[in-house]
């Protein structure tokens, strides 16, 4: 059975942080700009397909019933036993989805359940990609979209989960916050990331800030799920406070699973008295230590967070194709371009 089967409503327990405190190198910012990497930037663009009336799972006319065409075409070439997908990606469209169940996982983070338009579709998503999500504001001219990770397996029938956290003066994450249980959103999908594939790299490091986590818990979960896939995880996860560490005990449960392939290491920038791990930002001395070493050439860094974060760490994406150049601290310590992917 998978691991990650569990609820997403189990509490959160206490992970075993690592035992070494590194003094604060680099500060970084912890609010998301409004430019700046795709995992945080809010886009704007024209709204499409938000008039008139549609199908029960689809909103507008034209591009949505175009998507709703597109989706009973696939469904009815489907050969028996072969699994219905909600998002097939082209010229698909926009599709409406429900929202169905609402969980406050902390002080500013919420998981949101979306049915599927039907109960026995899989959402259609690969590893890694994301879907995109869209709202236009009452009075405004554009449309607010927003990428995010869904946070269950893609396996799963019937529904995706999205882990939203708010930002102050961040309206996607804002309106998904006030959104109550029976209303829609416009969803499309999937956005290609990076196609992993069972033993890609033979150890790959995660650095994520936040809900930066997101995209990595997509990798985590394909490979610990695969029982070919024996690549080793190493994760570095930088918070604020110990309630902001997302995911937690699912991340705890692989440790206890995993010891030789799987190691979580948090850094808090405002840790509780008895917080025994790193404290303060993500930097240069703990990366050294604990990732794999760049002279190592079957290995993957990937990194995820806010634009501060991105800036000290990696640098920023210039847009969702480009990567940009590689900079800051995986620079510093001899990491090239190509064994670093900016999520």
């Amino acid at each position: 059975m998978s691991l990650f089967v569990a609820s997403t409503r189990s509490a959160f327990r206490a992970v075993a942080p690592i035992k070494r405190s590194f003094q604060t190198r680099r500060a970084y910012a912890t609010q998301p700009s409004q430019g700046g990497s795709s995992s945080t930037i809010l886009l704007g663009a024209a709204a499409v397909g938000i008039a008139g009336a549609g199908a029960y799972f689809f909103s507008g006319s034209g591009a949505a019933k175009k998507a709703e065409a597109s989706v009973k075409e696939v469904t009815e070439k489907l050969t028996p036993g072969e699994i219905k997908k909600a998002f097939v990606g082209g010229d698909q469209g926009w599709v409406s989805l429900k929202l169905e169940e609402v969980e406050l996982v902390n002080h500013n983070t919420k998981r949101l359940r979306f049915r599927l338009p039907e109960d026995d579709m899989v959402s259609g998503l690969n590893v890694a990609s994301a879907v995109l999500t869209k709202f236009k504001p009452l009075d405004a001219e554009k449309a607010v979209l927003r990428p995010y990770t869904p946070i269950n397996d893609e396996s799963a029938q019937g529904y995706i989960d999205l882990l939203v956290k708010k930002y102050e003066g961040g309206p996607m994450s804002t309106y998904l916050h006030d959104m109550a249980p029976g209303q829609r959103l416009d969803i499309k999908g999937p956005l290609p990331k990076y196609p992993w594939e069972a033993n890609k790299h033979k150890h790959i490091a995660l650095v994520a800030g936040g809900t930066g986590i997101t995209p990595m818990y997509q990798l985590i979960r394909a490979i610990f799920n695969n029982p070919d896939d024996k690549t080793k995880v190493t994760l570095v996860f930088g918070n604020v406070s110990e309630e902001d560490i997302l995911l937690k005990n699912e991340l705890a449960t692989l440790e206890n699973h995993y010891p030789q392939r799987f190691r979580a290491f948090y850094v808090l920038d405002n840790p509780p008295k008895q917080w025994t791990g790193a404290k303060g930002y993500i930097n240069k001395d703990l990366l050294k230590t604990v990732l794999p070493e760049p002279k190592n050439e079957d290995i993957k860094v990937f990194v995820c967070g806010p634009p501060g974060m991105m800036t000290s760490i990696s640098g920023n994406k210039k847009s969702p194709r480009d990567q940009g150049e590689l900079s800051g601290i995986l620079k510093e310590l001899g990491y090239s371009a190509d064994q670093v992917y900016k999520f």
